[in-house]
């Protein structure tokens, strides 16, 4: 919005010519992100208060951790901070003509939606299951399908004019249409090596992507300060991802596909991680406030979008191993308990407690050591991630 005004303010008078500096994407992304920080750390306690005076806490399993049951009637929806504070920043220094930045702030209202409904129903009818599954993922896919039937067409096009036309050729065609190359999947390390996919095969890995990146954030929001940290490290690399795709210049010598608009991608990753230390200033041990799903849903289906818009959904991946492996332990706890279950009639564990992070908690960790250390992992992992633009 900022960007719009400084060029008309140029357009009446030579004298607002320093305002040109508002057309460099790095400098609107410091402002992004120190807008979404100082306005999360600003906004905090007031927002706090509020929840405690609605008395909207959050309720624990009666199955959990001894030592969380403190925790109950801890604020929860702190996501509603976080996603105002993206908001706000990214609509004030963002190209409002990018069309990736609007899906990417579709799909993360969307998500936080559908997050704030499944709060909601934890805090206001007490259910600690929230939202059910099926309904919870019945409007995950509607969400992450429009998204990507849209990026499918989108990306190979520099405008969003031929997008319905692109769409309905291919529907007209009988489901055959080519994509670019750049479309397909991309393998770090090497050098212009991707499979093509094709339309369905794009619109199935970005659903899945999107869906999982969502479920896997929300599953590894656990523990105080435990998903948004890696959040931030993770959307900041992105970040860096997005800045070098949507430049022709960085992207041709890194051997990386030019995806025009991108670019502008830097700016929501900015108020990304600047509402994320800013949420971070509160949910730090012992949290003040949690997150919930209207927070870890919206991150995550975030994060999993701009992945698939710089074509990076392996390296998401690989940044966010964390998210990963939390989600693996949920699914082969799950998967083995019914199987053992079935074959000897008495359900057996791999783990002492999925999601991951109660597993080395009940192995005697801390809970600070637990945060802590998935810290440096994911910020090791980042790293690994980020030498995949160089090292190819």
């Amino acid at each position: 919005m900022l960007i719009h005004l400084a060029q008309w303010l140029q357009g009446l008078s030579p004298e607002f010519g320093f305002l040109r500096v508002f057309q460099y994407i790095t400098f609107r992304a410091v402002m992004a992100a120190m807008t979404a920080l100082l306005l999360g750390v600003a906004a905090g306690p007031m927002f706090i208060r509020r929840l405690t005076a609605l008395k909207i806490g959050q309720p624990i399993r009666g199955y959990a951790m001894q030592t969380h049951l403190s925790k109950s009637g801890t604020p929860t929806m702190g996501g509603v901070l976080i996603l105002f504070s993206i908001a706000v920043a990214t609509l004030l220094w963002f190209d409002l003509s990018n069309r990736f930045v609007w899906i990417v702030l579709i799909v993360t209202l969307g998500f936080g939606a559908i997050g704030w409904v499944d709060d909601w129903r934890k805090v206001v009818h007490k259910d600690p299951e929230g939202m059910r599954s099926r309904e919870k993922y019945f409007w995950q896919s509607v969400i992450g399908l429009v998204a990507a039937f849209y990026l499918v067409f989108s990306i190979s096009e520099s405008s969003n004019s031929r997008v319905l036309e692109l769409f309905f050729g291919w529907v007209a065609s009988g489901f055959t249409v080519d994509l670019p190359p750049h479309s397909g999947l991309l393998l770090p390390f090497f050098k212009e090596v991707s499979y093509p996919l094709g339309v369905v095969g794009f619109v199935l890995m970005t659903y899945l992507v999107i869906v999982g990146a969502s479920n896997a954030v929300n599953l590894t929001d656990g523990l105080d300060g435990l998903a948004i940290m890696p959040v931030v490290m993770v959307g900041s690399a992105l970040g860096v991802f997005a800045y070098v795709t949507g430049s022709s210049v960085f992207s041709k010598y890194l051997l990386l596909p030019h995806i025009p608009g991108a670019g502008e991608l830097l700016i929501f990753c900015a108020a990304m991680a600047g509402a994320g230390l800013a949420f971070l200033w509160f949910n730090t041990h012992p949290a003040q406030v949690f997150m919930g799903d209207v927070g870890a849903l919206a991150l995550g289906g975030a994060l999993g979008t701009i992945a698939v818009i710089v074509r990076q959904e392996i390296v998401l991946a690989i940044m966010g191993g964390i998210f990963v492996v939390e989600a693996l332990s949920v699914m082969l706890q799950v998967t083995w308990f019914k199987y053992t279950k079935r074959r000897y009639g008495e359900g057996r564990r791999l783990f002492k407690m999925a999601p991951l992070h109660h597993h080395f908690e009940k192995s005697g960790w801390k809970e600070t050591q637990v945060v802590v250390r998935f810290w440096i992992i994911t910020m090791l992992l980042c790293l690994v991630g980020l030498s995949t633009l160089k090292l190819r």
